[in-house]
């Protein structure tokens, strides 16, 4: 890499970078910079780094499902969602596998984000905006420790992301988990404990 490619990095060709426990963190980065990469790895959907990523003193455990099951929730940039399910059982599919919200908890989030009247509609004839709520509310309806997402309001208004930040910031306060949130600019939509350049 040339010299002028070269950018500080608050993350990247760091010794050591770590993430505390209950803190809420914003990644900034401009397109391309690796956020979505960042996340991969954390998540071990990627591997094609240098270095070792610990959990709890522990490297990156080989049992991903469980990981991933009960510690660590990722709301993908792309969403991930499967668009002949409805919007509810997109998110009912991954709640069967947690148990972790009643049905009837899953019917008071789809309304307290709007979505009450979409419920049964396949997600194939939603918006954007929708389908990232949707998303949202299933990277929701799992036990976690570490929430990651990336770029979670890309799609939405402002009335919208300041909705889902209100359920947000609950969630991780009730859970007292560490949010790792990417953006392609600093924000003021939540209160973080640091921001970070990429």
């Amino acid at each position: 890499m040339e010299e002028a490619e070269l950018h500080p990095s608050d993350i990247y060709l760091r010794e050591e970078v770590v993430f505390a426990p209950a803190k809420r963190y914003l990644i900034r980065a401009q397109s391309g910079r690796g956020k979505t990469s960042l996340l991969s790895f954390i998540y071990g959907d990627r591997d094609t780094y240098k270095g070792t990523i610990t959990y709890d003193g522990v490297a990156c455990p080989k049992d991903l499902f469980s990981y991933r099951s009960n510690k660590l929730s990722y709301l993908f940039q792309d969403l991930r969602l499967f668009p002949s399910l409805t919007a509810k059982e997109n998110i009912q599919l991954k709640n069967r596998l947690t148990g972790y919200f009643s049905s009837e908890q899953v019917s008071q989030l789809l309304e307290r984000v709007g979505l009450a009247h979409k419920v049964d509609t396949p997600l194939a004839a939603l918006s954007l905006g929708q389908r990232q709520r949707v998303a949202f509310l299933r990277a929701l309806a799992q036990p976690f420790e570490v929430l990651l997402l990336d770029e979670p309001f890309s799609h939405l208004d402002e009335a919208n992301t300041h909705l889902l930040c209100e359920l947000l910031q609950e969630e991780c306060s009730q859970r007292g988990a560490t949010l790792l949130m990417t953006s392609l600019e600093v924000n003021d939509l939540l209160n973080y404990d640091q921001v970070l350049q990429l």
